[in-house]
C-alpha cells in the first residue's frame, strides 16, 4: 500500500474499498450467413467462461489475492458471466519490488498472487441486423479492500481481450484511520488513470478523463489509435470485397467506434 505519508501507520484493518471498472467493447464486421459463423466461433472461443475464469485468476494473482469462491455460466447463443470471491492475503507479498498502484504486467508477462473482495465479467453480443456490424461488450469489475489493489491488473486486462473501445471508471469509497484516529478517505496518489497505464498501452490507445477528484472518482475512455480493416473482417478478409465495399464497411466500423467512444449518435450524411 501507499501510504499518504511513509511514517503514517493504520490502526487495524485498511477500511477502504478500491473498485476497478471496465466497458470493453469488441467490433467487427460479419455480413454473410458463413461470416456470421465464423464470428460466432470466434466469440465462443475468446470470450467463454473457461478462458474468462483464466483471465480472473490470473487477475487475482496479479493484485495478490486469494480465490474463496467461483461460479461461471456459459449462455446461449453467445456470452457469459464468471463471478469470484476473493480475499487479501494475511500478509502482504513478500516481492520486495512489489507495488499496488504500479502499471502491472502485460498477458505476456504473468507472474502473480488474492479478504472480502471479488471480481466479475460478463459479456454482451450484439449484431445489427443489416450493416454487419457486431459489437461485442465485456463488463469486468474488480472490487478490492485492505492493501491489495486493483489498479495492477489495468493493463493485463485491457490486453486480455480485442479492445478496440475501452471505458474505465476508477473510485475509492469508505474510509480508514491511523494510529492517531484521523481518517484518509484515499491511501495513494492518483491524478489520473492514465498514470498507470504502460507505455505501451498509453501509445495504443487516444484517451480522455472525466474525473471528480474531491469524491475520489477517475474515468477514462480509450480508443485504439491504429485501424486495420482486415483485422475487422471474418472470411477471407479484404480479398473477399471490392475497393468500394470496403470503403464502406470502414466507414461503417469507424462510425460504429466513434459513436460508443463519444456516447452519441452520429447524423447520417
Amino acid at each position: 500500500m501507499k501510504d499518504l505519508n511513509p511514517t503514517i501507520s493504520l490502526h487495524g484493518f485498511n477500511n477502504l474499498t478500491k473498485s476497478l471498472s471496465f466497458n470493453i467493447f469488441d467490433i467487427s464486421y460479419a455480413k454473410t450467413e458463413q461470416h456470421r459463423k465464423e464470428y460466432i466461433e470466434y466469440i465462443d472461443e475468446l470470450y467463454n467462461a473457461e478462458r474468462l475464469t483464466h483471465i480472473l485468476t490470473n487477475v487475482t494473482e496479479i493484485i495478490g489475492a486469494s480465490i474463496l469462491n467461483i461460479a461461471r455460466q456459459d449462455y446461449e447463443p453467445q456470452g457469459a458471466s464468471v463471478t469470484m470471491l476473493i480475499a487479501e492475503h494475511d500478509t502482504a507479498p513478500t516481492d520486495p519490488d512489489y507495488d499496488e498502484e504500479a502499471p502491472g504486467p502485460l498477458p505476456d508477462s504473468v507472474v502473480a498472487h488474492l479478504n472480502k473482495s471479488h471480481v466479475t465479467v460478463h459479456t454482451y453480443p450484439e449484431s445489427h441486423p443489416e450493416n454487419g456490424i457486431s459489437t461485442f461488450r465485456v463488463d469486468v469489475d474488480v472490487s478490492t479492500c485492505g492493501v491489495i489493489s486493483p489498479l495492477r491488473a489495468l493493463n493485463y486486462l485491457i490486453h486480455s481481450f480485442d479492445s478496440d473501445i475501452v471505458t474505465v471508471d476508477y473510485r475509492v469509497r469508505g474510509m480508514t484511520r491511523d494510529v492517531n484516529g484521523k481518517k484518509h478517505y484515499i491511501d495513494h496518489d492518483i491524478n489520473s488513470i492514465q498514470n498507470f497505464l504502460s507505455e505501451t498501452t498509453q501509445n495504443e490507445y487516444q484517451m480522455t478523463d472525466v474525473n471528480v477528484y474531491q469524491e475520489n472518482i477517475f474515468h477514462t475512455k480509450m480508443l485504439l489509435k491504429d485501424f486495420d480493416i482486415d483485422n475487422y473482417l471474418f472470411g477471407a478478409g479484404v480479398d473477399e470485397f471490392s475497393s468500394d465495399e470496403l470503403q464502406k464497411i470502414e466507414a461503417d466500423l469507424r462510425r460504429e467506434m466513434l459513436e460508443i467512444f463519444y456516447s452519441r449518435n452520429f447524423e447520417e450524411n
